[in-house]
């Protein structure tokens, strides 16, 4: 872990974060981390191999994002590569207390005959809340992708349900250089933002994957139509260069982690693999 001096990691009450990761492969064909540095509120735990694939764990060992946090993170998955990423609970953004935004910007870049999984625990925005978040993906047309999202609509339990001030969500997708998908959602409770997330599910988590290469070759279109039902909506779609996307609104947190252990699974064995173990909730 490298912490720069020029920069300062706390200012005020606000953390300012990093993490830089490059995945590489050996000349046996074994992905290691060939370069790693972070900065709190990020912390790498111990990786282990699993079907082929590097899977790293991303902790986050503070409460989680306040007013104020910037996150800049950083993932290289160079040729030939296979990286999964995924994290141990969730992230939490809390209440903001100055008015500003927590601010998390992400780049993944994944190169020629690389595989990258990029599988986070749900996202939970507590009550008056506000939160940025920024993801670029730079794919290699030879590359493969399966990228999860979870939102969820605050902490239920609580009684807050779509209670947060603001969410900035963006994604941008580039094949090659060419730009294939970008989502821009402003999320505010008081105006009609939220109409399409509570037209099905009064409090529904919001699923989303991208799924690109290998694991998108042989597209199990009628598998994913059949997980439509009473606590499940869901569609999905091709893209241009091969690339597919899934959308589903869930009816409750256990709706949605059913989901998420039913697709995770029904992709990698349509693709002709295992699914790598991520050592928590999954086999």
């Amino acid at each position: 872990m490298s912490i720069s001096s020029s920069e300062p990691n706390v200012s005020g009450s606000s953390i300012n974060g990093h993490l830089d990761l490059r995945c590489e492969v050996r000349a046996d064909g074994v992905p290691f981390i060939s370069r790693q540095s972070f900065r709190a509120p990020i912390h790498l735990s111990k990786s282990h191999l699993d079907q082929g694939h590097l899977v790293q764990s991303i902790v986050n060992p503070t409460a989680g994002f306040f007013d104020g946090d910037h996150l800049e993170s950083n993932i290289h998955v160079a040729s030939g590569a296979k990286l999964v990423l995924s994290t141990p609970s969730a992230s939490r953004v809390y209440r903001t207390r100055s008015g500003a935004a927590a601010v998390s910007c992400q780049h993944f870049r994944v190169e020629e005959n690389a595989s990258l999984e990029w599988i986070p625990e749900p996202f939970i925005p507590h009550a008056g809340a506000r939160y940025v978040q920024r993801t670029r993906i730079d794919l290699d047309p030879a590359a493969s992708l399966l990228f999860f999202d979870w939102i969820a609509p605050g902490r239920v339990a609580m009684g807050e349900v779509f209670s947060y001030q603001h969410l900035r969500w963006e994604l941008d997708l580039f094949l090659g250089e060419k730009l294939i998908a970008r989502e821009r959602y402003d999320l505010k409770p008081g105006d009609d933002s939220l109409e399409a997330l509570r037209a099905k599910f009064p409090a529904a988590h919001y699923l989303s994957v991208y799924a690109a290469g290998e694991m998108a070759e042989s597209w199990p279109a009628e598998a994913l139509d059949a997980l439509n039902g009473d606590d499940v909506y869901l569609g999905h779609g091709p893209l241009i260069g091969g690339v597919h996307v899934i959308r589903a609104l869930c009816r409750d947190s256990l709706a949605a982690r059913r989901l998420l252990e039913t697709l995770r699974p029904l992709l990698y064995t349509a693709a002709g693999s295992k699914p790598p173990a991520l050592g928590r909730i999954f086999c």
